[in-house]
């Protein structure tokens, strides 16, 4: 299983296809597999790598500098490790964070980046949402937290489409291993992130996409980012901020077709 180090961390990655490179950050959960079936629509045309962030999955399951640059920087080594440099990165909400980072300070490692589901600072709704979901880890647990979850991550739409497919991945989070330092940090370092005064500085070509009724991260984060992005391109979607899973390919085939004029 490949990993490397990353300032005393192990970050570890799955590496799926071959062709020009897509890195794939996700969102605040972490775990690469969360991205289910856009791993192999991109693995279809490209070398794809999956990482865990630290504190999550196969890697170190530490709190220890759970920032979005440190995670910029332990995206940065993944590459520097695997030596596919510049990649296309794709990052989901969380993923989109460090995407943005990682086009600020590792512009270098880029050769395009998109931003999905994400934002550049949190305001006003966007931390009373997190308050509450904190508070709901601390007094009802996890399964509860997941099930209340499951109302700002997914389209009500597909959720009434699609009733089994949310209850599969309620089940499957729920089930998951809950550690609150670790999980509490995660949640305090997305609300923290504040990239929006240095957005103007990136030169890398950057696609922002956003589901049309994403609840977590409405739209108007990420016009404010294309916004600020000199160059960049906005996509609205028709679904929600887990657009990645409702509608895989329509999110994969939209952000294929702009990796194409950039290769």
């Amino acid at each position: 299983m490949p990993n490397v180090t990353s300032d005393g961390v192990c970050i570890h990655y799955e590496i799926k296809g071959q062709g020009s490179t897509v890195l794939l950050l996700a969102g605040l959960a972490g775990v690469g597999a969360s991205w289910g079936p856009q791993i192999d629509l991109f693995a279809a045309r490209h070398q794809v790598i999956i990482p865990d962030h630290r504190g999550t999955g196969a890697s170190g399951h530490i709190a220890r500098d759970m920032t979005i640059p440190q995670h910029a920087r332990d995206m940065a080594r993944v590459i520097e490790a695997v030596g596919c440099g510049p990649v296309h990165v794709v990052g989901s909400s969380t993923g989109g964070a460090i995407a943005q980072l990682l086009a600020i300070r590792h512009r270098e490692l880029l050769r395009s980046a998109t931003i999905v589901s994400s934002i550049a600072r949190a305001d006003a709704f966007y931390r009373r949402q997190f308050a509450m979901r904190q508070r709901m880890l601390v007094d009802s647990g996890l399964r509860a937290s997941t099930e209340a979850n499951a109302l700002f991550l997914f389209d009500a739409r597909f959720m009434r489409e699609h009733p089994q497919q949310v209850q599969a991945w309620v089940d499957a989070t729920a089930a998951g291993k809950f550690e609150p330092e670790i999980a509490f940090a995660r949640i305090e370092m997305i609300v923290g992130h504040d990239a929006f005064e240095d957005l103007s500085s990136i030169s890398t070509p950057t696609l922002v996409v956003v589901g049309e009724r994403d609840f977590c991260a409405p739209p108007y984060f990420s016009a404010e980012i294309a916004a600020r992005i000199p160059g960049a391109e906005l996509v609205m979607l028709d679904g929600g901020h887990f657009i990645f899973l409702e509608k895989p390919n329509l999110l994969h085939d939209t952000i294929e077709g702009f990796i194409a004029r950039h290769e």
